[in-house]
């Protein structure tokens, strides 16, 4: 009896100092509307392994910029990319080798009739493929941005879940003599459970910000990484960042690991 009240009194203890540490859900208030309206241009690097001895370095630009139609507020985020692709036996001058990656097109907004009790940022995201692989996909995404209301040990910035479908439609050179090792058309739903913490006044460490979790609901599969991102303010204009991801259940393929790091310019 006497160990199982220490085990009760523990467990309370710890649940106290989880709260004092984190912050109750009842404390977080929905802040998906406040959207900016500042322009942002930003240079990224990732260098990705696949486990099976398989590289790929990709150079993306990507751009944010403000929309207004009547009533309607959103976001629009341009992505474009070069990738090489290369492996151990390759000429060490493949990895220098780039051509075009895929192109994205994504479009975010809030709108007060549709979803409504939802609360959430609806919008879709277009992938228009280059290079010598790729498809057509689109799909439709929902967003929050929950911001808390009380400050806590971790100092806890924001929750800003995301959950994006994506359906491919249509390969480029889809036809196996071209490209046999063209994937199958994507049917994947995409979740970012993002949470910010703030480390310092111009330092941030998010996780889930850059790569999310993947459900392949075709043939069924998880892919749920661990990803962590530091980003730091240099003045008002400028951010840097640098981050990484690790696959900690892989029944549907994506990467093995991933770093990558950015260059954000505020304007």
């Amino acid at each position: 009896m006497k160990y199982l009240l220490l085990f009760f009194i523990s467990f309370f203890i710890s649940a106290a100092h989880a709260e004092d540490l984190l912050v109750p859900i009842s404390k977080f208030d929905n802040d998906s509307q406040q959207l900016t309206d500042s322009k942002v241009l930003e240079f990224w690097a990732y260098h990705n392994y696949d486990g099976s001895d398989n590289y790929q370095n990709t150079l993306r630009l990507r751009y944010y910029n403000p929309l207004a139609i009547g009533d309607w507020r959103g976001r629009f985020r341009l992505d474009t990319a070069y990738t090489s692709n290369y492996n151990s036996i390759s000429s060490a001058n493949n990895s220098g080798q780039y051509s075009a990656g895929n192109t994205m097109i994504t479009v975010w907004g809030q709108d007060l009739t549709v979803l409504k009790s939802l609360g959430a940022l609806i919008g879709g995201r277009v992938i228009f493929p280059f290079g010598n692989n790729g498809q057509w996909a689109v799909g439709p995404q929902l967003g929050w941005s929950f911001q808390p209301n009380i400050d806590s040990l971790l100092h806890v910035t924001d929750f800003s879940p995301l959950l994006r479908y994506m359906y491919g439609f249509d390969s480029k050179n889809n036809k196996q003599n071209v490209n046999p090792s063209q994937p199958a058309l994507a049917r994947n739903l995409q979740i970012f459970p993002t949470v910010g913490f703030q480390l310092s006044p111009n330092t941030m460490l998010r996780f889930w910000d850059e790569n999310g979790m993947v459900y392949n609901s075709a043939g069924g599969g998880w892919f749920v990484p661990i990803d962590a991102m530091v980003t730091h303010r240099l003045d008002k204009n400028w951010v840097v960042a640098v981050g990484a991801s690790k696959q900690l259940v892989q029944t549907f393929s994506q990467y093995d690991w991933s770093t990558y790091a950015k260059i954000s310019f505020n304007f």
